[in-house]
């Protein structure tokens, strides 16, 4: 299976946060196994060791998140319609009208009232999520409580497609990519011992790589992310922040963390002098599971490797392939690197 294969069979995988067992057991089923050994604890972080040609003087972690933006159902109205909450970081304006696929594969779409019932000021601002539905067809609460209970979760039911100059589109890219570019690198016989730790409930706090980061206790972590490109017509110079096609987006202060100094001059220099394409953010904003990683026990010298993303959060997030294939030669470049620290 190639790349891109990869990154659009975990993309169609049902992994809100929370409710990540298809992924893992997904990536559990593609490890080399000559090559690793893998352990699941208590939050459902996967935890693998990947047996290298060489042994490093300092544990290097590469990390990835296996959950996506979703919903839980959180009510079921009398009528069989859905109330639910989001999980993670969702406009109101990327849900309305959208199809919703559960983990038991059961389908809905989001409703909303409709614009001929709707008063001025509905009409004019999106409604907050709280107003909103899931319909799965249902015609009363005890038909809906035999395909759905509160507390399931349903993410996106979308599509993923290749188009354009080496675009891809699907839900989920946020942070399936990244898991995909780990299972890559697991391919290569050529990298040391390395920690594989692909994590749970990034999207609603960092939750899982913080346990996971404890756990195996690493001296260098590599995050390997995706972040929002608003490389659009009507934002300008650096709100822009990052732009498709660029390569990786190496971080060096974002809401979250203030990442190692000499690790982001690193892997900055390492892209210049092997010609890999590569960026910096231009503004401090978001922030992913490296602000759990750098503070775990002592303290943890991190750097994130992100993929430049429109549409982050939504339906349809689009990455650049060139992005993808830049990516893994920075981290094979910084992997050496810090092997040899």
């Amino acid at each position: 299976m190639d790349m891109l294969d990869t990154i659009e069979a975990l993309s169609l995988l049902c992994g809100a946060s929370g409710s990540e067992r298809a992924v893992r057991e997904w990536i559990i089923a593609r490890l080399p196994a000559d090559k690793t050994e893998y352990t699941v604890d208590v939050m459902g972080n996967l935890l693998v060791t990947y047996h290298g040609n060489r042994r490093t003087g300092q544990k290097i972690m590469l990390e990835a998140h296996m959950d996506e933006v979703g919903v839980i159902v959180t009510y079921i109205e009398e009528n069989g319609l859905l109330r639910f909450t989001p999980l993670g970081g969702i406009s109101p304006a990327v849900l309305c009208g959208k199809r919703m696929v559960f983990t038991n594969g059961t389908v809905g779409v989001i409703g909303i009232k409709p614009i001929h019932l709707s008063s001025e000021s509905e009409r004019t601002h999106f409604a907050k999520a709280e107003d909103l539905y899931i319909d799965i067809g249902a015609a009363s609460k005890a038909e809906a409580g035999k395909r759905v209970a509160p507390g399931d979760t349903a993410v996106f039911q979308s599509e993923f497609i290749r188009f354009g100059h080496g675009k891809i589109k699907g839900k989920a890219l946020d942070d399936r990519a990244g898991c995909a570019m780990l299972l890559q690198l697991m391919q290569r016989d050529d990298l040391p011992d390395l920690t594989f730790v692909f994590t749970v409930q990034e999207e609603v706090g960092l939750r899982g790589a913080e346990a996971a980061a404890f756990t195996v206790a690493p001296d260098w972590a590599l995050v390997v992310e995706t972040t929002t490109a608003a490389d659009l017509p009507e934002v300008a110079g650096e709100k822009q922040v990052c732009q498709l096609g660029s390569g990786p987006a190496v971080s060096f202060m974002d809401r979250a963390t203030v990442y190692d100094p000499a690790l982001y001059r690193m892997a900055m220099e390492l892209a210049q002098k092997h010609q890999i394409p590569a960026q910096t953010k231009t503004m401090v904003a978001g922030g992913n599971d490296s602000g759990a990683v750098h503070k775990s026990r002592g303290g943890v010298k991190t750097l994130a490797v992100s993929l430049p993303c429109r549409y982050l959060h939504s339906p349809a997030c689009v990455l650049d392939t060139t992005d993808i294939d830049a990516g893994l030669a920075l981290l094979e470049k910084l992997i050496g690197a810090l092997a040899d620290a």
